[in-house]
């Protein structure tokens, strides 16, 4: 069998520093890969119904299942999530949770490695932002450590957590600079809303050079398992 990467992103927003990031990883791993964005496809939170601790075969009619064998093959996984109003995504959350059926008793995905990439606001040094600019700034550490207790749980092995900086959906909306719920005033008072304040994954180079490297680090640890 071949060595497989398999990357996981639950943002909604159609090629996101998300998605890219993930993709990043992937492709500079050199290994076979595969990419699954998990709003194009249907996975409901886990619903205890039990039904899969005979087989660890999640019996829940959604696309769950296919994607278990997928994540059953693959020898890592690359997870991208982000953090709407400071916490996990629900599409990264409902997947995660639906990870249990593949744990209990055999623990089918002991030993994989895992690399995961929270995107975040983090709001620029230079501009004055307020306690609550802080409070969500720190949400992306707090996502990220969610995800590792949880990977650590099925006994998974983390091998980076990677913060990207993500844009407030509030720049782009369309809604003028004057709405009184606007996330821009995280930036301070007086800004204006403009796309020019989004940062691209791509430019942030310490972070982008850092992802690139975690894909030759997978490829390091897979092609050892095999020697």
């Amino acid at each position: 069998m071949g060595l497989k990467i398999l990357g996981i992103s639950g943002s909604p927003i159609k090629n996101s520093n998300t998605d890219r990031a993930v993709k990043a990883v992937l492709d500079a791993s050199g290994l076979q890969t595969e990419f699954v964005k998990l709003s194009e496809i249907n996975v409901r939170p886990c619903r205890a119904c039990k039904e899969c601790v005979k087989d660890n075969i999640c019996k829940v009619d959604d696309d769950f299942p296919a994607l278990a064998k997928k994540v059953k093959e693959a020898q890592a996984l690359v997870i991208g999530a982000y953090c709407p109003y400071a916490q996990i995504d629900g599409f990264t959350k409902a997947f995660l949770e639906r990870l249990w059926s593949m744990r209990h008793e055999h623990n089918l995905n002991a030993g994989k490695y895992v690399v995961i990439i929270v995107n975040g606001i983090a709001v620029p040094k230079s501009y004055l932002f307020s306690k609550r600019a802080r409070r969500v700034m720190t949400s992306r550490d707090e996502v990220l450590n969610a995800i590792a207790r949880e990977m650590e749980m099925e006994n998974m092995e983390v091998v980076s957590k990677i913060k990207i900086r993500g844009n407030v959906p509030c720049l782009t909306c369309g809604k003028g600079d004057f709405c009184k719920m606007s996330g821009a005033r995280l930036y301070g008072s007086g800004v204006k809303i403009s796309a020019d304040l989004c940062v691209r994954v791509e430019d942030q180079p310490e972070v982008w050079e850092k992802i690139i490297g975690l894909g030759h680090k997978l490829r390091d640890l897979l092609s050892k398992q095999f020697l």
